[in-house]
């Protein structure tokens, strides 16, 4: 396994806070990696949604260093410049975590997944029970099918449509990826809200400004920026079998679900909670999608590490 830098092709960490390298698998393939905080605090693996990318933002790295984690996360395969990992599904993604830790020098990790991350922060946590402590899910995404769960209920209309091509097959999906990557590969934070259309009612859509929006359109850039083999990936194993079972997982597992979240809908959150045997429900009325980023990480990562 070997390490060389990564250029920063969008500008969005400062050198001094986030170190950007590029690691080789034990296949041989590479991924992205960025770590940021003290040096030798323990570690918290990020999970990012789809579509993105492993960069940092300074709020969430500042939120981990708060309860002294040092922060690490990758762009997933097919994402930045990670090598395409044709046919994964959400289970490989434990083989890659272990990589990383082992680059890094963690014998021990806590694990968020975010929107998409959250199934694969779920296989760490199942897979790798003597590595991670503990794991935390921000509006996770359930399993496809999930018995008692209409999947797409309460997703916004873009979601709809975008799962309805991915449950008809590759073939069906295929065709669209030109058009989804066109439509946020050069996105800026301005942008973003409307961007996200009928994804975000208007509790979500306060929260896309300043810094935030920014660090959503640059993570946005950077994952697309070679291709959309990532997003077409990552909608594929959303779908397919994950490859783990949650009933196996025996580290707690902290469930934060919005009520107002329309890409990853309520109803997921209150699956999630009710089927996985070390679950920690955090269901809120309140907050989104993204407001539960924007709003409440300090505490998110609190709960995580069992601060007081």
């Amino acid at each position: 396994m070997s390490s060389s830098p990564v250029e920063d092709h969008t500008g969005a960490y400062p050198a001094a806070m986030i170190e950007a390298t590029r690691i080789t698998t034990p296949d041989g393939r590479s991924l992205d990696l960025y770590l940021g905080g003290p040096p030798d605090g323990e570690t918290l693996v990020f999970h990012y949604g789809s579509p993105s990318s492993g960069l940092l933002s300074t709020a969430l790295v500042d939120a981990a260093a708060a309860h002294g984690l040092r922060t690490v996360s990758w762009s997933r395969p097919g994402y930045g410049s990670s090598t395409r990992q044709a046919g994964r599904n959400v289970a490989d993604v434990a083989a890659d975590t272990a990589t990383v830790l082992d680059h890094v020098g963690a014998k021990r990790c806590h694990v968020i997944g975010w929107s998409g991350g959250g199934p694969h922060a779920l296989a760490c946590a199942a897979l790798l029970p003597d590595r991670v402590q503990a794991a935390a899910t921000i509006g996770g995404v359930a399993p496809y099918p999930a018995e008692g769960l209409d999947w797409l209920a309460g997703m916004g209309d873009e979601n709809v449509e975008e799962f309805g091509y991915t449950l008809a097959g590759p073939d069906a999906l295929l065709p669209r990826m030109d058009n989804q990557r066109a439509q946020f590969a050069s996105v800026t934070g301005e942008e973003m809200a409307a961007a996200f259309g009928d994804l975000v009612d208007d509790v979500d859509r306060a929260s896309i400004s300043g810094e935030f929006a920014e660090s959503v359109a640059a993570n946005f850039r950077e994952g697309l920026r070679e291709g959309y083999w990532g997003w077409f990936d990552d909608d594929l194993v959303f779908v397919r079998p994950w490859g783990f079972d949650l009933a196996s997982i025996r580290v707690p597992i902290h469930i934060w679900q919005g009520r107002h979240d329309r890409m990853v809908p309520y109803g997921h959150g209150e699956w999630l909670a009710a089927h996985i045997p070390t679950a920690v429900p955090h269901l809120s009325d309140e907050h989104g999608h993204l407001t539960l980023v924007v709003d409440s990480m300090r505490e998110i990562i609190g709960e995580l590490v069992g601060a007081p």
